[in-house]
């Protein structure tokens, strides 16, 4: 490990690129796991309402436990433990749904690929940010966005290959077939998590003191406060891609094999957003953030009431909302909190946007089980255009 005096700007984005390569495999799991879960627990019995409410539960859990682990990360320093645990727990729940047969025992490894989410993230972002200080905050978060979203591509994309040679009577076996050759992917993850802890064990050491500190004894500022409200009134309102794909086969807008190819579509278009929107960052600061709130008021619309091509359209807006929300969301956090208590910035921000995130999913499919597609969209336009409002009145009056 090079001395703090050489820890460059070089080092850092190598730092990052190493762990947008673990981040890239990762997503080959999940995400490839995720873009289907919809259509496999479908096969299995579940409903609309259920599969709403374990992806409510899940995202909660995901987000609950982070004040949990992002208190403990920052107490102990740990950074590495957190991330390979978390990992470990993550990347072999989505494939052991290859060995059931009821869509309540899904449920169970959905809500544990959550919870090693959980555990994990924190620490995660907080290692992203130390690096990202010597590369541009906007920058650094955009650039492992990208490497993540290439995974997040890929997955989906060898999933509906997969699905396109497939057989309609032996679909369940294929979409089993699938999820067990998530494992390999898996064990890169935890091959490259461990090349980068090697070379990096203390990655807080990249941090740059600020001059400016932005949280006193008190608590987090209010422009913190700002940004965790805005962003949990527009995870109130977005609705996750497994109710979607679920949406998307039932009107029969896209073929079974094509869903999956889709999301796939959706997480290029958050690779580019990332870079896109983090140099704009980078320049003009928390007003680029404006961008994604109003961008989600129309992904709903687009996805539930739209033709064929406006269902493109509103995925590729959904793609640049995570997009964002992954990368100058996670910048400003990191841009507004000290090192010392990072981990536990980002936990309690996760706690936050996971609870609004539960409580608007169960909602959301509720509404679509009983009263079809457009109380959904209202829903979701009216949450988000909240979530916009309270961000505007922030940007013109801010206070740090």
């Amino acid at each position: 490990m090079k001395k703090p005096a050489e820890l460059t700007r070089q080092a850092a984005i190598g730092m990052i690129i190493l762990f947008g390569i673990v981040s890239l495999f990762a997503d080959m799991n999940y995400e490839g796991g995720r873009s289907v879960i919809g259509q496999y627990l479908k096969l299995l019995g579940g409903g609309a309402f259920a599969l709403g409410l374990a992806a409510g539960i899940g995202e909660f859990t995901a987000y609950a436990l982070r004040l949990v682990s992002g208190n403990l990360t920052d107490k102990t320093r740990k950074y590495w433990w957190f991330i390979i645990g978390g990992y470990v727990i993550q990347l072999c729940s989505l494939p052991m749904m290859a060995f059931i047969n009821g869509w309540e025992l899904a449920i169970v490894f959905l809500l544990l690929e959550r919870i090693g989410k959980a555990i994990r993230k924190p620490a995660h972002d907080a290692v992203i940010s130390f690096a990202a200080k010597r590369t541009g905050s906007g920058f650094g978060f955009g650039l492992h966005e990208a490497m993540d979203q290439i995974g997040a591509f890929l997955g989906p994309a060898l999933f509906s290959v997969l699905l396109f040679n497939s057989k309609s009577d032996k679909l369940i076996s294929t979409y089993r077939q699938g999820l067990l050759l998530l494992f390999i992917p898996a064990g890169l993850v935890i091959a490259f998590t461990l090349v980068t802890r090697h070379l990096f064990p203390q990655p807080q050491r990249f941090e740059i003191p600020s001059k400016t500190p932005t949280i006193d004894n008190k608590g987090f500022s209010k422009s913190y406060w700002a940004i965790v409200w805005a962003a949990g009134l527009l995870a109130m309102g977005i609705t996750d891609f497994p109710l979607i794909g679920l949406h998307l086969k039932q009107a029969k807008a896209f073929s079974e094999e094509a869903i999956p190819l889709l999301y796939a579509g959706a997480m290029a278009v958050d690779a580019a957003a990332a870079i896109f929107f983090g140099f704009l960052y980078d320049r003009f600061g928390l007003k680029v953030l404006s961008a994604m709130f109003f961008v989600e008021l129309f992904t709903a619309p687009l996805v539930f009431m739209g033709s064929v091509p406006l269902i493109m359209v509103g995925m590729a807006l959904w793609g640049i909302s995570v997009g964002t929300q992954e990368s100058i969301l996670k910048a400003a956090i990191g841009d507004r909190v000290p090192e010392e208590k990072r981990a536990r910035a980002f936990g309690l921000f996760g706690t936050l946007f996971g609870l609004f995130w539960f409580i608007g999913s169960a909602i959301i499919g509720l509404l679509y089980d009983r009263l079809g597609v457009t109380p959904v969209v209202i829903f979701s336009v009216c949450t988000q255009m909240a979530a916009l409002i309270v961000f505007l009145k922030h940007l013109k009056k801010p206070v740090v």
